[in-house]
């Protein structure tokens, strides 16, 4: 996955601990959920607006809270179950993108559609 032009890790570049595995698996359950969560370009715009170094600490907060506890192979219902497995995390996701919805830009949205087009 290419970088996004203004998306650097809160301004730290590649100065950060395991950015890389962070985003590996974040694509690897988003490409794993996307058949079951029906926003998933909504979601893709979320780490898109959790990254962009504009994004308020407390957004960003909120966010990769939910992003974190979306990629965690550790949920209160497994992800494995089928039809079950990922309502706990559309109910998170679903908070946390209501919460900071206003934070989430054009930009961002525009990033996420290019990125699932690059991932097809």
């Amino acid at each position: 996955m290419a970088r996004q032009p203004g998306f650097d890790s809160f301004g730290f570049g590649d100065k950060l601990a395991g950015e890389g595995e962070v985003r590996e698996k974040f694509w690897r359950t988003a490409k794993k959920a996307a058949r079951q969560i029906p926003f998933m370009e909504e979601v893709v715009a979320a780490y898109y607006c959790a990254l962009d170094k504009d994004t308020p600490m407390r957004a960003k907060g909120i966010l990769l809270a939910a992003l974190g506890y979306f990629v965690l192979p550790i949920d209160f219902i497994p992800d494995v179950i089928f039809g079950l497995g990922f309502t706990d995390d559309l109910a998170v996701l679903t908070a946390a993108i209501t919460a900071v919805s206003s934070h989430i830009t054009p930009a961002h949205r525009q990033a996420a559609r290019d990125a699932i087009a690059d991932k097809d």
